[in-house]
């Protein structure tokens, strides 16, 4: 039975949020769905419509916000489209409350998406219970 491709889109500076990814991947295919797995800078708005659902994951950066040279003008681009998509979002932090995720998941509502499960943030490096967080955000994706 197709599922349906599921998108990880992501943007990591340090490899934090990368390893996110990867988890937040590893746990959508182990649910059966197809995965691609991409950087901000290689997805589009074009490409939201190919794809059952997408995770997109981002870093705290500076005074709580997206990273703003790749990610935030991807994801401007493609927010207007993703009413009614089921999505999930993470990313990693290094200080701060997870503020720029509240913001950032009060705008998915906003946009009408479907937001497949709560957000996760991870402080710093990964453990393995981070992991397998990660994990089941990505089954969370697959209907």
């Amino acid at each position: 039975m197709d599922m349906g491709k599921i998108a990880v889109v992501y943007w990591s500076g340090t490899g934090n949020t990368e390893a996110m990814a990867n988890g937040v991947t590893d746990g959508a295919k182990e649910a059966g769905a197809q995965v691609d797995m991409m950087t901000a800078g290689d997805f589009s708005a074009d490409q939201v419509d190919t794809y059952a659902a997408i995770a997109f994951g981002c870093p705290s950066m500076g005074d709580e916000i997206l990273e703003e040279d790749e990610f935030q003008p991807m994801w401007d681009q493609c927010a207007p489209r993703l009413g009614g998509k089921k999505i999930a979002l993470f990313g990693s932090y290094g200080w701060g409350d997870g503020e720029w995720m509240r913001n950032w998941t009060e705008e998915c509502k906003g946009l009408g998406a479907q937001m497949a499960a709560g957000f996760l943030i991870v402080n710093e490096t990964l453990g393995d219970e981070d992991i397998e967080q990660c994990k089941k955000l990505g089954k969370s994706l697959v209907s």
